[in-house]
């Protein structure tokens, strides 16, 4: 992937994702990104809810060992209940796939979400209304 990738997602995986957020608010929530990668463009189009996954405050983890192979899987996405959408060392350790996902609180509108890549750079999000 270069570092110059796009993601497409569609508006009810996100609206998804922030439902998963307010649900387990204050603590975090992790989600499986599916999709399909063609040349620079990811399009994610389905969530999976990772196995034996632990929600708490401040953190979400989930055993990477007991993950699918399934490589339609780009990525994860988790949730940040203060808001803050930067990715942090423990995030940037605990990459997998091709992209990390960071939605911040209040889970309400595209700008409460952002796409990293490998090297910690973000990436552009396009909402796709279907």
């Amino acid at each position: 992937m270069t570092k110059t990738a796009t993601v497409l997602m569609d508006r009810d995986v996100l609206n998804s994702i922030f439902i998963s957020a307010k649900k387990l608010y204050p603590r975090e929530t992790v989600l499986l990104l599916r999709g399909k990668k063609k040349k620079d463009t990811i399009h994610i189009t389905d969530l999976l809810i990772p196995p034996f996954a632990t929600y708490g405050y401040g953190f979400a983890n989930l055993p990477f060992h007991m993950l699918p192979v399934d490589f339609s899987i780009m990525g994860m996405v988790h949730s940040h209940p203060s808001g803050d959408k930067s990715a942090s060392d423990v995030d940037a350790n605990n990459f997998y796939g091709r992209i990390m996902m960071i939605a911040g609180f209040p889970y309400e509108t595209e700008r409460d979400i952002v796409a990293y890549n490998c090297y910690g750079e973000k990436i552009l999000i396009t909402i796709i209304d279907q």
